[in-house]
């Protein structure tokens, strides 16, 4: 049965986030804190580098997966918008919120995209170089407009970005065809293989396993946008211009995935109510347990 390979593996992926809210106590807020910090700014971007660079990237693939990405992203802002009219009265509260219809999980992004036969690790780190710029400017933007943030503090803010600057100098490197000289690349694959586990935990150790509880209209669209509507659209957008099975299988799961579960952070770090945002993270990280199954179910059936 070919739901069950899927199953087995994302479930593992999903127990740690279990494990996450089980052992929260074991450690202070400012040490989850700490660790979503090293996450951001060392392992990830480790990962996100080695898997591009660690083999040659086919230039055309990268002219496609770009452009696709930002019309995912767009059709995600645009598309979650409509929640405006049952959301806060502040637009900053909105806006933080807001975010979690395009913003993506990159680690679960690299553990789904394990289970799909056309596509692999490389075109994940591609998709997320491409991504990561433009869903960083959306967010930052909308939270600065209803903030104080100024144009040259958003552009640093976006450029200065670990993931950017990783996945952007991966894919250079993966496009040069020149291998990264072992005694670099061997410490980062170590990092790199620290970053998911750490980032599944500290997701369930973060996350507000009531919010489940709290569904309502607005946090209903914004999570619909992002695991329905935004996978659905690309899904039927590549079958019907014929695309290539390894950009459906990649582009498809890639718009089927949960929001950035730090999402929130970037919200609290502008003034926007903290507890709405999270509330909407958690509901999309557990929902995406059911969802992202049957959507690498429907890719696979496909190709």
């Amino acid at each position: 049965m070919i739901l069950w390979p899927i199953l087995a593996g994302l479930v593992p992926s999903f127990l740690l986030v279990g494990l996450g809210g089980i052992v929260r106590g074991r450690l202070s807020e400012n040490a989850w804190t700490g660790l979503d910090k090293l996450n951001f700014e060392i392992l990830f971007p480790a990962l996100l580098f080695t898997a591009a660079a660690s083999r040659p990237m086919d230039v055309s693939r990268v002219v496609v997966i770009g452009p696709s990405v930002w019309a995912i992203l767009t059709l995600g802002l645009v598309a979650g918008y409509t929640a405006r009219r049952f959301g806060p009265e502040r637009f900053l509260d909105f806006a933080g919120a807001w975010q979690t219809a395009w913003r993506f999980n990159t680690a679960m992004g690299f553990v789904a995209v394990a289970t799909l036969t056309r596509a692999d690790a490389a075109m994940m780190a591609v998709v997320a170089g491409m991504a990561v710029p433009v869903a960083n400017i959306f967010a930052v933007s909308v939270l600065s407009r209803g903030g104080n943030l100024g144009f040259w503090a958003t552009v640093k803010r976006v450029a200065l970005n670990p993931f950017l600057l990783a996945s952007v100098g991966g894919v250079i490197v993966g496009l040069s065809g020149f291998p990264v000289p072992v005694l670099i690349m061997a410490p980062l694959q170590l990092l790199a293989q620290a970053a998911i586990p750490i980032a599944l935990i500290s997701v369930g150790a973060t996350m507000d396993w009531r919010a489940l509880g709290r569904f309502d209209a607005f946090s209903g669209i914004l999570v619909g946008v992002k695991l329905l509507l935004l996978p659905a659209a690309t899904l039927t957008a590549c079958v019907l211009l014929g695309a290539d099975p390894a950009i459906l299988s990649i582009l498809t799961m890639f718009a089927a995935l949960p929001t950035a579960s730090a999402a929130h952070v970037l919200a609290s770090g502008f003034g926007a109510d903290r507890i709405l945002s999270a509330t909407v993270v958690a509901q999309g990280t557990l929902l995406a347990a059911l969802t992202l199954p049957l959507w690498i179910l429907a890719i696979e059936a496909l190709v």
